[in-house]
């Protein structure tokens, strides 16, 4: 019977610490093995938290790699570390070229990339960042 085991790991950057390290352990998994294939896998997302599962059967094994949240691809975009604490307060800025980027290489259960695109502003807004150097709600036209 097949099992899995999911965690939020830093992109490239993994370690054998709980959660995952006494997970992998408990399933009798090669665990530094496993580190550094999750590790290889997600060395693209450096600096960001993300989603990794883990399916296995005995000693067999397959990671799977999912797309970090999108709060996590704003900030590495908008190149900061986190978002504004308070409404009035402007953590950073992305450039609309980028987020429509976003838009296109992400999924959802948006209908079309335009709506996709609106999700991703409404996301900028609550984090506090400005688009081409605009707040989100001052962007009428997509």
């Amino acid at each position: 019977m097949k099992r899995e085991i999911k965690a939020l790991v830093d992109g490239g950057s993994a370690k054998p610490m709980p959660p995952l390290g006494p997970a992998l352990s408990a399933a009798k998994l090669p665990v530094n093995e496993v580190i550094a294939k999750i590790n290889e896998a997600t060395k693209s997302f450096s600096g960001m938290k993300v989603p990794v599962t883990i399916i296995y059967e005995g000693s067999n094994y397959e990671i799977v790699v999912e797309t970090p949240p999108i709060t996590e691809l704003i900030k590495k975009e908008a190149k900061i570390e986190k978002g504004a604490s308070n409404k009035d307060q402007i953590a950073g800025n992305i450039t609309m070229d980028k987020l429509i980027e976003l838009a296109k290489s992400t999924s959802s259960n948006s209908k079309s990339v335009k709506a996709r695109l609106k999700e991703l502003i409404g996301t900028c807004q609550s984090m506090g960042i400005t688009i081409d150097g605009k707040k989100p709600k001052e962007i009428k036209d997509i």
